[in-house]
């Protein structure tokens, strides 16, 4: 009896921990509020900076930002709120309808931080932000950005 619940307890870890899409898990895309916007404050477009250290400013309005992990009084995720994530360099947009995969182009900011300090090395780079819910999921319709192009001599 033992080594079946061993069995099965190894299973059900392996099954959890394989990758699921939006439709696996059945999730239900978070609405964006009417208006809604997500922009880049900081740094400008077609700006040239000197130095590798890149201050990004994250802009957001019609909606909350707070960590991902952050529920309510009843221990569910506060609606109309959700967190950043930057694209760096990124070829192209992520899919918009499951959890966005953090990577060296897709930097997450689940602690509901509105800025970052990048190390970027000399040439041109592009920032972009998504804003994902607690499960890192687009909104619906997703708020993106638009492209920021900077260049750091």
């Amino acid at each position: 009896m033992k080594k079946l619940q061993i069995a099965v307890i190894i299973l059900f870890s392996t099954v959890l921990a394989l990758p699921l899409t939006a439709e696996d898990k059945a999730i239900k895309r978070q609405p964006s509020a009417k208006g809604a916007k997500v922009y880049i404050i900081s740094p400008k477009h077609g700006r040239t900076l000197k130095n590798g250290k890149v201050k990004v400013v994250f802009g957001l309005s019609g909606m909350g930002v707070c960590p991902a992990t952050l529920a309510g009084p009843d221990g569910k995720p506060l609606p109309g709120t959700g967190h950043h994530h930057l694209l760096l360099d990124a070829k192209e947009m992520p899919p918009m309808n499951v959890p966005l995969a953090a990577s060296e182009t897709l930097l997450h900011f689940g602690g509901g931080q509105t800025e970052t300090v990048l190390n970027l090395k000399s040439g041109t780079h592009t920032l972009q932000l998504v804003f994902a819910d607690w499960l890192h999921i687009p909104h619906d319709p997703p708020l993106i950005s638009k492209k920021v192009t900077i260049t750091v001599k």
